[in-house]
């Protein structure tokens, strides 16, 4: 019989149990970012995050003893089993010790979440969202997470396989260099997508952010429609989004893309403001800003964390011209790496471009299904 106890999250203190189990789990581990405890609070807040406005979640604690020994949130997004006709429930900000009977107590109570809903499979992690951190670390555990990307221990794998879970989709991630990503060939084939699609490129316009942002949404919406797993964001999330990154939104690193003065796609860069967080060991935000101030030199790799094109160029090429366009203009900024990802690994496209630039896969996400 187990002697683990789950209860839900029901107070402002169970929350702040929740969010700081982070630093039992990580101590030590000189690879693991702390996040900020306010983004982290925001992300879960139920009233304030527009997300859960389109659906349901439940955030769960595991106990032994009178110590707390993991964490799962479950969810039932609406919206994303209305675009796939599914019957999909999600697990997110899972973690645990490494005791099975920790994780499957956390895994039952989540399962039991959103089959009383009507769902059919379980899915994850995400946390919450598609949109959000999601995929299970599979490889590349010597590395650092970059900016909104998920890092856990080796073990989880393990936890999530043996409760019955079965891989449904990967994710790579790909590390890009300024000194490989050049060649011959590849300039050649971007000038020749330029000059056959009258490709134009432009950085994003600050003056205009309201606008931009309008943009980005139109084409990010209907760019994923068809993507597995993809889920468009409402007016509310996008703009919630634009707010929380425009403080570290650097103009050179968003790129547009236009032919015949219409734009056709976008790819959003961000500075990997990870390597500076890496130093905020308590999470607190008056320290996080002190650390991205005196230590935003050090700030050498920007992360493509969104790149698309209109549905009609899917086949042009321009989505890789894009990509290139956006290692180009990455270069005068003092950006010397690159990640691009997530990428799905049946994104044939996307990373034939990663590959022809010369990226080295480093990473590998995986979600995971279960039927329950």
């Amino acid at each position: 019989m187990s002697d683990v106890r789950i209860r839900p999250v029901l107070t402002s203190g169970d929350r702040e149990k929740f969010i700081k189990f982070l630093w039992k789990i990580y101590e030590g581990n000189e690879h693991w970012v702390p996040p900020l405890l306010m983004d982290r609070r925001k992300l879960m807040d139920k009233k304030k995050n527009p997300f859960y406005s389109h659906a349901e979640a439940e955030f769960y604690i595991a106990e032994r003893d009178g110590e707390m020994v993991g964490r799962i949130g479950a969810i039932v997004n609406h919206n994303h089993n209305k675009e796939h006709g599914d019957k999909v429930g999600f697990f997110g900000f899972f973690e645990s010790i490494n005791d099975q009977t920790v994780a499957d107590a956390l895994f039952d109570t989540a399962k039991k979440f959103v089959s009383v809903r009507g769902m059919d499979t379980l899915r994850g992690p995400m946390s919450p969202s598609v949109n959000d951190e999601i995929g299970l670390l599979v490889e590349g555990f010597q590395y650092s997470p970059v900016i909104l990307m998920p890092y856990n221990p080796p073990h989880y794998a393990d936890l999530v396989e043996r409760y019955g879970f079965k891989k449904t989709m990967d994710l790579y991630a790909y590390k890009l260099s300024q000194e490989t990503v050049f060649s011959e060939r590849i300039v050649r084939a971007h000038d020749i997508v330029m000059r056959r699609h009258n490709l134009t490129f432009r950085s994003l316009d600050m003056k205009r952010f309201k606008e931009e942002v309008g943009r980005i949404k139109d084409i990010f919406n209907r760019a994923w429609q068809k993507n597995w797993g993809a889920v468009p964001m409402t007016e509310a999330e996008i703009e919630a989004l634009a707010a929380d990154l425009k403080p570290i939104v650097v103009p050179g690193l968003v790129t547009f893309a236009e032919s015949k003065g219409k734009t056709i796609g976008f790819a959003l860069g961000l500075p990997d403001i990870n390597v500076a967080l890496k130093y905020n060991r308590s999470g607190g935000l008056l320290m996080g800003l002190y650390h991205l101030m005196t230590k935003k030199k050090k700030i050498d790799l920007a992360r493509v964390i969104v790149l698309g094109v209109l549905p009609e160029y899917l086949n042009t090429g321009a989505a890789g011209a894009l990509f290139f366009e956006s290692a180009v203009r990455a270069m005068p900024l003092g950006y010397k790496y690159g990640e691009a990802g997530w990428v799905l690994e049946n994104n044939v496209q996307m990373n034939r471009a990663a590959e022809a630039m010369s990226g080295q896969l480093y990473k590998k996400y995986r979600l995971y299904d279960l039927v329950v």
